[in-house]
C-alpha cells in the first residue's frame, strides 16, 4: 500500500514538474530554433521572473499582479537584449554564447545586489490541499500544472494560428525568402526573444510558491533546460514537452526506490543515452 501511495505521488509529480520544466525549456528552444542563439541568461530571466514576483508580492501583496507584471518586465528586458546586445553579433555563435553567459552573471549580480544573498518564499495563493485516496496534495502544484499546460496551448495556437506566428515559422524556415515576401524579420526575432523572456519569467513566479527563490536559482533550472532541449530536438516544441515529462517522470519514480541524488544521476545516464541513440531528438522533424 505504502508503495502504491508513493507511486502515485511520483505520478502527479513527474506530470506537473515535467509541465513546468516544458514551460521554461519551449521559451530556450523558441529562441533557438528561430534565432539560433543558445541563451546562457535563460536560467537569469527564469530567476529575474520570480525575484520581480517577490518584490511585487511584497509590495502590494498581491500574487496575481506579479504573475502580470513580471512576465513584462522581463519579456522587455528581453527585446532590449535581443536588440541591443546580440543583433549585431547573431551571426557568430560562439560570441553569443559568451554574451548570453555574461549577462547570465550580471543578472544574478544585479538580484544578489537589490535581492540580498538569502532565500526568501513567496506564499502560495491557494493552500487547500486534495485528499484522494488516502493521500494528501498541494491544490497548487495541480493549478500550476493546469496554467502551465494551457499557457503552452496558447503558444501553438499563437504560432499556428495566428499571422505573426506564421511570419515566425517562415523565418525559421527561409530567412531570405521570408524578407523577400515583406515579412518584418527584425520585429519577429524582438518578438521571439521578448515571448521566451517572458514564458521563463511567468515559470519563475509560478514556481516560487514552490521553490526557494535566490539569485542563484536559475543555474539549477538552466542546466536541466538545457538537457531537456538537447533530448527533445533543437527546435523541436513538440520533442522539448516529451523530453520534459521523460526528465520528470524518470527522476521521480527512480526517487521511489533509490535516493533522490542517485535518481538524478540515473536519469541524466539514460538522457544521454538517449541523446547517443537519437542525436536529432525524439522527432526526426525538429523545426517548429
Amino acid at each position: 500500500m505504502a508503495l502504491a501511495s508513493d507511486l502515485t505521488i511520483a505520478l502527479i509529480n513527474g506530470l506537473s514538474w515535467g509541465i513546468t520544466i516544458a514551460l521554461i525549456a519551449l521559451g530556450l528552444n523558441l529562441i533557438f530554433g528561430l534565432l539560433e542563439i543558445v541563451n546562457m541568461a535563460h536560467g537569469s530571466l527564469y530567476m529575474l521572473g520570480a525575484v520581480t514576483g517577490w518584490f511585487v508580492v511584497d509590495a502590494t501583496g498581491s500574487f496575481f499582479l506579479a504573475l502580470l507584471i513580471a512576465p513584462i518586465a522581463v519579456a522587455v528586458i528581453g527585446v532590449v537584449l535581443e536588440r541591443v546586445v546580440l543583433r549585431p553579433i547573431e551571426d557568430d555563435i560562439s560570441i553569443t554564447l559568451i554574451a548570453t553567459f555574461g549577462f547570465l552573471l550580471i543578472f544574478q549580480q544585479l538580484a544578489l545586489l537589490t535581492f540580498g544573498p538569502g532565500t526568501r518564499t513567496i506564499e502560495a495563493p491557494i493552500t487547500a490541499t486534495l485528499q484522494f485516496a488516502g493521500l494528501s496534495y498541494s491544490a497548487y502544484r495541480i493549478v500550476v500544472a493546469v496554467v502551465s499546460v494551457l499557457l503552452i496551448a496558447l503558444l501553438y495556437a499563437f504560432l499556428f494560428r495566428t499571422r505573426m506566428g506564421m511570419w515566425m515559422r517562415g523565418v525559421r524556415q527561409d530567412l531570405e525568402t521570408a524578407s523577400a515576401l515583406g515579412v518584418p524579420t527584425s520585429q519577429v526575432y524582438m518578438l521571439t526573444f521578448g515571448l521566451g523572456a517572458a514564458f521563463a519569467a511567468l515559470a519563475g513566479v509560478l514556481l516560487a510558491p514552490i521553490v526557494s527563490v535566490n539569485h542563484l536559482m536559475g543555474l539549477d533550472i538552466l542546466a536541466v533546460a538545457f538537457i531537456v532541449v538537447i533530448v527533445g530536438g533543437l527546435g523541436s516544441l513538440q520533442g522539448v514537452l516529451v523530453a520534459s515529462l521523460l526528465y520528470a517522470f524518470l527522476e521521480n519514480f527512480g526517487a521511489v526506490f533509490i535516493a533522490p541524488v542517485e535518481a538524478r544521476i540515473l536519469t541524466l545516464v539514460i538522457m544521454i543515452v538517449f541523446v547517443l541513440l537519437r542525436p536529432d531528438g525524439v522527432f526526426e522533424e525538429g523545426a517548429i
